[in-house]
């Protein structure tokens, strides 16, 4: 009988491991944590084009460049006749300006890039667009950068830009410090950076002035609109980058000149925002530096206010918005439509919407979407793209992260 309760005792405790194993497995994704920090893929460094040996031929008179980042921005705030998800448009201004410029779509209607691995929060958006490469570090992704170092190993926009004479700007009104913002622009390159802290230094906001984030988006484009005449008097092309941040999680911040035609506050926030993104941009094209200037309005990810798409269908994919306006691509016949890319894509395509010949067609990961070559996810699947970019990367580490790759 003892021996029977044994192996009863055993039996039981084999099936409580098995049991606790696949619970484990399931529950806490062990698979997916393994192959996040022990595992090594190859798939970068076998895709990854190096800036440093790739031609760049830039025109012979270089454009300015106006990257407007725009907070949770998606096509989903559309109406549905245009390929968005609602009755009605919440964004009819900035969908005006759609008949100006360039946009790619993963359908044949107003659609976007997939948010792929490490492009999901602000500061991942910008690495994918401006570096070709997704943010891939082992800590909470607003965390990294203390150090003073941000992908020191890396070359993006910024380093490429400053090579070539560009004077540089990047202007939010949050603190730069959050994010690790500071150490990224410090690190790419030469950029004058303009902060809810640099506000205060210089006089535009009192020292006790904080609302949302920083200061609101109202002021903040007032103030670029005085630093991009500064950019433009100077005597070199520029790079102006910009973000916004109202529309920014939970319900966004409303301004007290804000209409609110809708029930949600959310909405009205959006609404308000993408009119004040129209006059921006009509403003820029009024100035005398306009014919040589290049804008690029993108999406930086898909909104994280969850209590706003509790009642969205989940089957509607949603994508968030880019668009190019005077752009100098060499190609003129661009497969704009049903194009699957990732936001890494933006990386070449934004330089060569300013003119610049890029060899090959790619830089860092991404394709250069006005080429029609085949990007990663075309080539490969978005489910093969998704699987590698999850998994450890050594050569992304060693090159990019290091911070022995700071004197690069």
């Amino acid at each position: 009988i003892k021996y029977r309760h044994l192996i009863f005792f055993v039996q039981l405790s084999v099936t409580y491991s098995v049991f606790g194993i696949t619970y484990s497995v399931k529950e806490l994704q062990l698979i997916a944590v393994y192959k996040a920090y022990f595992d090594d893929s190859s798939y970068i460094k076998d895709n990854y084009q190096m800036p440093k040996e790739t031609k760049l031929e830039f025109p012979e008179q270089k454009r300015n460049l106006i990257h407007i980042y725009l907070e949770s921005y998606e096509n989903t705030y559309f109406s549905k006749e245009s390929g968005g998800y609602m009755e009605k448009n919440l964004m009819p201004d900035y969908q005006k300006l759609y008949d100006e410029g360039i946009s790619f779509s993963d359908n044949d209607q107003m659609g976007g890039a997939y948010q792929t691995y490490g492009s999901s929060w602000s500061v991942a958006s910008m690495v994918n667009m401006s570096m070709g490469l997704p943010l891939k570090i082992p800590m909470n992704g607003n965390s990294y950068g203390k150090s003073g170092y941000f992908l020191p190993g890396a070359v993006g926009i910024g380093d490429i830009l400053d090579e070539e004479g560009y004077n540089q700007t990047i202007m939010f009104g949050a603190d730069a410090d959050f994010g690790g913002l500071t150490s990224f622009f410090n690190n790419h390159k030469d950029f004058k950076i303009y902060d809810w802290k640099h506000a205060k230094e210089i006089g535009k906001i009192p020292n006790d002035y904080k609302v949302w984030w920083g200061f609101e988006d109202k002021k903040l484009y007032e103030y670029a609109q005085e630093e991009i005449v500064r950019l433009a008097n100077e005597d070199k092309p520029f790079n102006f980058t910009i973000e916004n941040a109202d529309t920014h999680f939970p319900d966004g911040y409303i301004e007290k000149d804000t209409p609110r035609p809708f029930d949600q506050q959310y909405s009205n926030v959006i609404f308000h925002s993408q009119k004040q993104v129209y006059d921006f941009v009509k403003w820029i094209q009024e100035q005398p530096f306009y014919d040589q200037t290049t804008i690029v309005l993108t999406g930086d990810h898909l909104s994280m206010d969850k209590n706003y798409f509790t009642d969205f269908d989940s089957n509607y994919h949603r994508t968030t918005t880019n668009l190019i306006i005077n752009a100098d691509f060499e190609n003129k016949d661009i497969k704009t439509k049903n194009r699957s890319f990732a936001p890494f894509d933006m990386y070449p395509t934004i330089l060569s919407s300013m003119g610049v010949r890029i060899e090959g067609n790619r830089l860092g990961l991404g394709t250069d979407l006005s080429s029609n070559d085949k990007t990663l996810i075309e080539r490969d699947s978005l489910e093969k793209v998704e699987e590698e970019l999850a998994k450890n990367s050594k050569f992304y580490n060693q090159e990019f992260v290091s911070e022995r790759k700071s004197n690069k």
